[in-house]
């Protein structure tokens, strides 16, 4: 078993990630010792999560005047509209500064949670407890908060640090399979970027950590994932250069969720997977990845069955709406599209290294389909 606590030290705030199985019931615990000012709760919670979850959770909160949303855990939920309507109910509600909002869920919920705490009254304290293994490796650490727009992904937000999160795998229990290969995704990201020994022992444990095969596998998986981010986030918090390198895959993956029109038909981490090993394929067409570790790539990819193909996903007369939404990244810096591309397994190239042009990048992905 990893240890219990990771502590994630950035220049506006340092705070606790608490590691663990069925931990959620400690959270009134955690408020009552570490914000002791908070008076009123209010609980941002996935409509979809089992009742019992929910109410573990409000049994540990009985001595804070407690408000309960609950919200349906989409994209296109995760608006402007939306953190309006939940911002107006906390200011009725008369929320201070030393109140609290919590988000129950996954990415989505936990952005937009994070979202309407930096805005309302300036900043209320905010609690992350992410459910799914997709926002436990990722949306969890680096305080990047964010609503979408029709034109793209994301593209209004702010930094806010959370001041503590509950990363309790009970939450997994009610997880379907395609939710772990997501959150897989971004697993996988952070061994390709930063540690290729992770993505050796990821090779040999990535079908157990999937299919829940062991606590033990699982949790280590998470702990590694998420000091790996907690590494690079602590050097930039607020993205100027080396965070940038935690978007490997992502160029893609955006502007494939972006076309889809953020539909159920790829979610967030299979167009993480899918945008990265088309990343992959480019670092090795621009001979900067060699073949054979595309190849180990590649294999890990096919042992389990993650999404790999463009061509069965995507028509090919949606690539110019793909470079569409490419063009659009907030990364980029100039009429040229910004990417992060792997030099060998646990090294990515440096931010703003990597531009092509669009036709380039257009010829490029229209090579799946010859």
């Amino acid at each position: 078993m990893t240890k219990t606590k990771l502590i994630v030290k950035t220049s506006s705030k340092t705070y606790p990630i608490y590691f663990g199985n069925n931990i959620i019931n400690k959270t009134g615990r955690l408020i009552k010792k570490k914000l002791p000012d908070v008076k009123k709760v209010c609980i941002i919670s996935d409509s979809r999560l089992p009742r019992p979850l929910l109410k573990k959770l409000i049994n540990s909160l009985k001595e804070y005047e407690l408000k309960v949303y609950k919200l349906s855990s989409s994209e296109k939920n995760k608006s402007l509209k939306i953190a309006n309507k939940i911002i107006v109910q906390l200011l009725k509600s008369n929320f201070n500064r030393s109140d609290c909002l919590i988000s129950l869920g996954g990415g989505i919920l936990g952005d937009l949670s994070a979202f309407v705490s930096s805005l309302t009254k300036r900043g209320i304290k905010f609690i992350n407890i992410p459910t799914t293994l997709l926002a436990q490796v990722d949306a969890s650490i680096g305080g990047k908060t964010g609503v979408n727009t029709s034109l793209g992904k994301n593209l209004i937000g702010t930094f806010y640090q959370p001041d503590f999160v509950i990363s309790d795998i009970s939450t997994f229990k009610s997880l379907p399979y395609r939710e772990m290969v997501a959150g897989y995704g971004e697993i996988l990201k952070h061994s390709l970027i930063q540690d290729k020994k992770f993505f050796l022992w990821l090779v040999k444990n990535g079908k157990k950590i999937i299919n829940k095969k062991s606590n033990n596998y699982l949790t280590s998986a998470i702990f590694k994932s998420c000091k790996i981010k907690n590494k690079i986030v602590s050097k930039d918090e607020k993205e100027k250069n080396l965070r940038m390198t935690l978007n490997f895959g992502h160029t893609f993956a955006h502007a494939f969720e972006s076309t889809k029109n953020f539909s159920k038909e790829l979610n967030h981490g299979e167009a993480v997977l899918l945008g990265m090993i088309v990343a992959c394929k480019l670092s090795n067409k621009k001979k900067l990845l060699s073949s054979k570790e595309f190849s180990l790539v590649k294999k890990h990819y096919i042992d389990l069955k993650l999404p790999m193909k463009l061509n069965k996903i995507f028509k090919k007369k949606q690539i110019k709406k793909i470079i569409y939404f490419m063009k659009k990244d907030k990364k980029n810096f100039n009429k040229k599209i910004s990417l992060i591309l792997l030099n060998k397994i646990g090294s990515a190239t440096k931010p703003k290294k990597n531009f092509m042009r669009d036709t380039e990048l257009e010829n490029f992905l229209k090579s799946y389909y010859t």
